[in-house]
């Protein structure tokens, strides 16, 4: 399939195809640049005895992230004017290329930076959106990374001075983040890093498995890493 060099460029795609891991510039966590495959203990038991464990496939990246919207152009231009978000491309059937349903959609792409792509259908024959009733609407989120606290807390006046309502600051230790939501009600969040990120995610990556381990049995918030949120939450931690 045939991509202008503009979008072909933030999906990833090429003249050479796929934009390969190494082509990209490094993840933000250093723990998560290069990690091996985990440990025996925890990779999944029919992979245990698989010769082929040492080249075991691998994802890349993420190639886009698909919401439903409730109206496409409104969308764009809302992403447009409070994020900064450039609409690389729009795709439009009126049957589901994946499952053949008569389904008419409209695709819109945005660039979300640093090669990520945000997309959103919107569905005019479909019953209007809802949301899961049983999970709390801080939950499900798309989180986006800027540069410095001085950037987020730009972003945060800008947003306001449109009228959207944001929460935050919030401290989350490692990195910093503020909250709203879009015009479909998608929870959104805008974090930088704190000037400490790197000690503070070694710290945290080294009681990873414990935390999880520990959970999975009590289903009570383990403590090893509740250094992360201590000033936030203060006497209520």
């Amino acid at each position: 399939t045939y991509l202008p060099r503009r979008v072909g460029a933030v999906l990833g795609v090429g003249k050479g195809g796929a934009r390969r891991s190494e082509d990209t510039k490094p993840s933000a966590y250093p723990s998560l640049r290069g990690a091996p495959i985990n440990t025996p203990a925890h990779f999944p038991k029919k992979f245990e005895n698989d010769k082929t464990r040492k080249a075991f496939m691998k994802i890349d990246r993420i190639h886009h992230v698909a919401y439903r919207c409730k109206d496409a152009k409104e969308t764009v231009l809302w992403y447009q004017q409070m994020l900064h978000m450039d609409f690389v491309l729009a795709i439009a059937e009126d049957v589901v290329p994946s499952t053949k349903a008569p389904d008419p959609y409209m695709h819109v792409f945005l660039d979300a930076g640093m090669g990520n792509v945000l997309a959103f259908f919107e569905l005019p024959t479909q019953p209007p959106m809802g949301r899961d009733p049983n999970t709390p609407a801080w939950v499900q989120h798309i989180a986006f990374r800027v540069k410095d606290r001085a950037e987020l807390l730009e972003f945060k006046a800008h947003l306001e001075a449109q009228g959207v309502d944001v929460l935050g600051v919030t401290d989350h230790g490692m990195f910093h983040s503020i909250y709203f939501f879009d015009p479909n009600g998608h929870r959104l969040e805008l974090a930088c890093p704190d000037p400490e990120e790197t000690a503070k995610i070694a710290q945290a990556d080294a009681v990873k498995w414990a935390m999880l381990d520990e959970w999975s049995v009590t289903k009570r918030a383990p403590k090893h890493a509740a250094f992360l949120h201590a000033k936030e939450l203060g006497d209520a931690a």
